[in-house]
This record gives structure tokens, sequence and C-alpha cells, in this order.
């Protein structure tokens, strides 16, 4: 890898405590949890830019070959990435189906839209969450998720602290999230690092 002087990373996930699981273990708990309760519909939130179409593919993946039926804010970005060459497999909307021709199903939904008035027509619905801050109990319970799943499009504190060897940048710049950890952490290895603040950039809650 070409070494540069200056390297800027986010750390949204810069703590040792976080590592996250591979992302095939998590899809393997929601495909339990449907061959565990049949009858019911499995509800998962994801935003709907990449961590959707993300989750679809990961179903397809592990051999899920069902529809999967998406909210209606899914349904456009999900097409877009059709068109542009992405195996998603069969989509439908949720629209006006029964509860009973729900059941069993799994349905992709705004993380916003869980808990919505709209999820009452699934049939005894399963919240699930797609989010790297899963892996935090207070933040499932807060969110009001049954079954967590720690998929993040973040990078975990190994893949950052990895990062900064393999770029072998002499300064870092840290922001959006965790940056004191990592700014000690690149110090404590002879490299200049500093926290990079920039004006309205909040720190994501929900991954």
């Amino acid at each position: 890898m070409r070494q540069c002087d200056v390297f800027i990373t986010e750390a949204t996930f810069g703590l040792p405590v976080f590592h996250h699981p591979p992302d095939g273990t998590q899809i393997a708990k929601l495909l339990q949890s449907l061959s565990l309760n049949p009858e019911r519909t499995h509800l998962v939130g994801a935003y709907p830019l990449g961590k959707c179409q993300r989750v679809i593919c990961l179903l397809r993946e592990a051999g899920y070959g069902e529809t999967i039926y998406l909210h209606g804010a899914m349904i456009a970005l999900c097409d877009l990435y059709a068109r542009y060459g992405v195996e998603l497999g069969k989509l439908a909307p949720v629209a006006d189906r029964s509860k009973e021709e729900m059941q069993g199903k799994i349905v992709l939904a705004p993380p916003s839209a869980l808990h919505e008035r709209w999820s009452r027509r699934l049939a005894d619905p399963v919240t699930a969450f797609a989010s790297g801050w899963m892996m935090i109990r207070a933040r499932a319970r807060q969110k009001r998720v049954d079954l967590p799943l720690v998929i993040s499009d973040h990078a975990d504190w190994d893949e950052l602290t990895e990062t900064i060897k393999d770029v072998g940048a002499a300064e870092v710049w840290v922001t959006h999230g965790r940056e004191d950890a990592l700014v000690y952490y690149a110090g404590r290895q002879g490299l200049i690092a500093r926290p990079l603040e920039l004006a309205g950039y909040d720190e994501e809650e929900d991954d």
C-alpha cells in the first residue's frame, strides 16, 4: 500500500470494546429465528441506502431464496441497485397484504418504521435491527428490538488500528465518534495524532 503523509479516519466504533462479529453469524440468527417462529413476520430495520441492500445480499448468500418484502421507502433504491446489476433476487412491496400472507416472511423497513402503525399489518412481528450499535444491549432495549443484528458499515477497533498500521502515515486525524481512544492509540505508536472537529457533523446514533 502506498504511504501517505496524513491519514484521516472516522472513529464511530473507535473503542477496544467494539469487535463486530462476522455478518454471516448475524444472518444465521435471523434465519434460525424464522425457522423457530414460522408463523411470525420478521421485520428488519435497515437504512434504505446501502444497509438494506447489504442485508438482502447476505440473505441470498446464506441460501434464502424466498421473496423478501419491502416497506415502500426501500423500493426505489433497491430498483436502482438492480438496474446497476446488483442481484437482489425476488422482492415485493408489503402493500396491502394480509397478516396471514405475511406469516413466516422477512420484511425490510427503515428503522423509524419499526414501531409505527404501519407494522400492525404484519403477523405478530419479531423486530430486528441491523446496526453496529446492536452489540450494546441498552441500545437494543431502547429501540425495543427483539433480535439485535450486529451488522455495521463502520470499522471496528481492530479494523481501525490495523488500517492505521497499513497506511503508514506519519500523522493521523480522527473524527466522528470516539476520537480520544484512537488518538491515544496512534500517539502510543509514535504517530502525530489529533481529533478533527467538523462543524455540523454529529455522531450518528444508529450506524
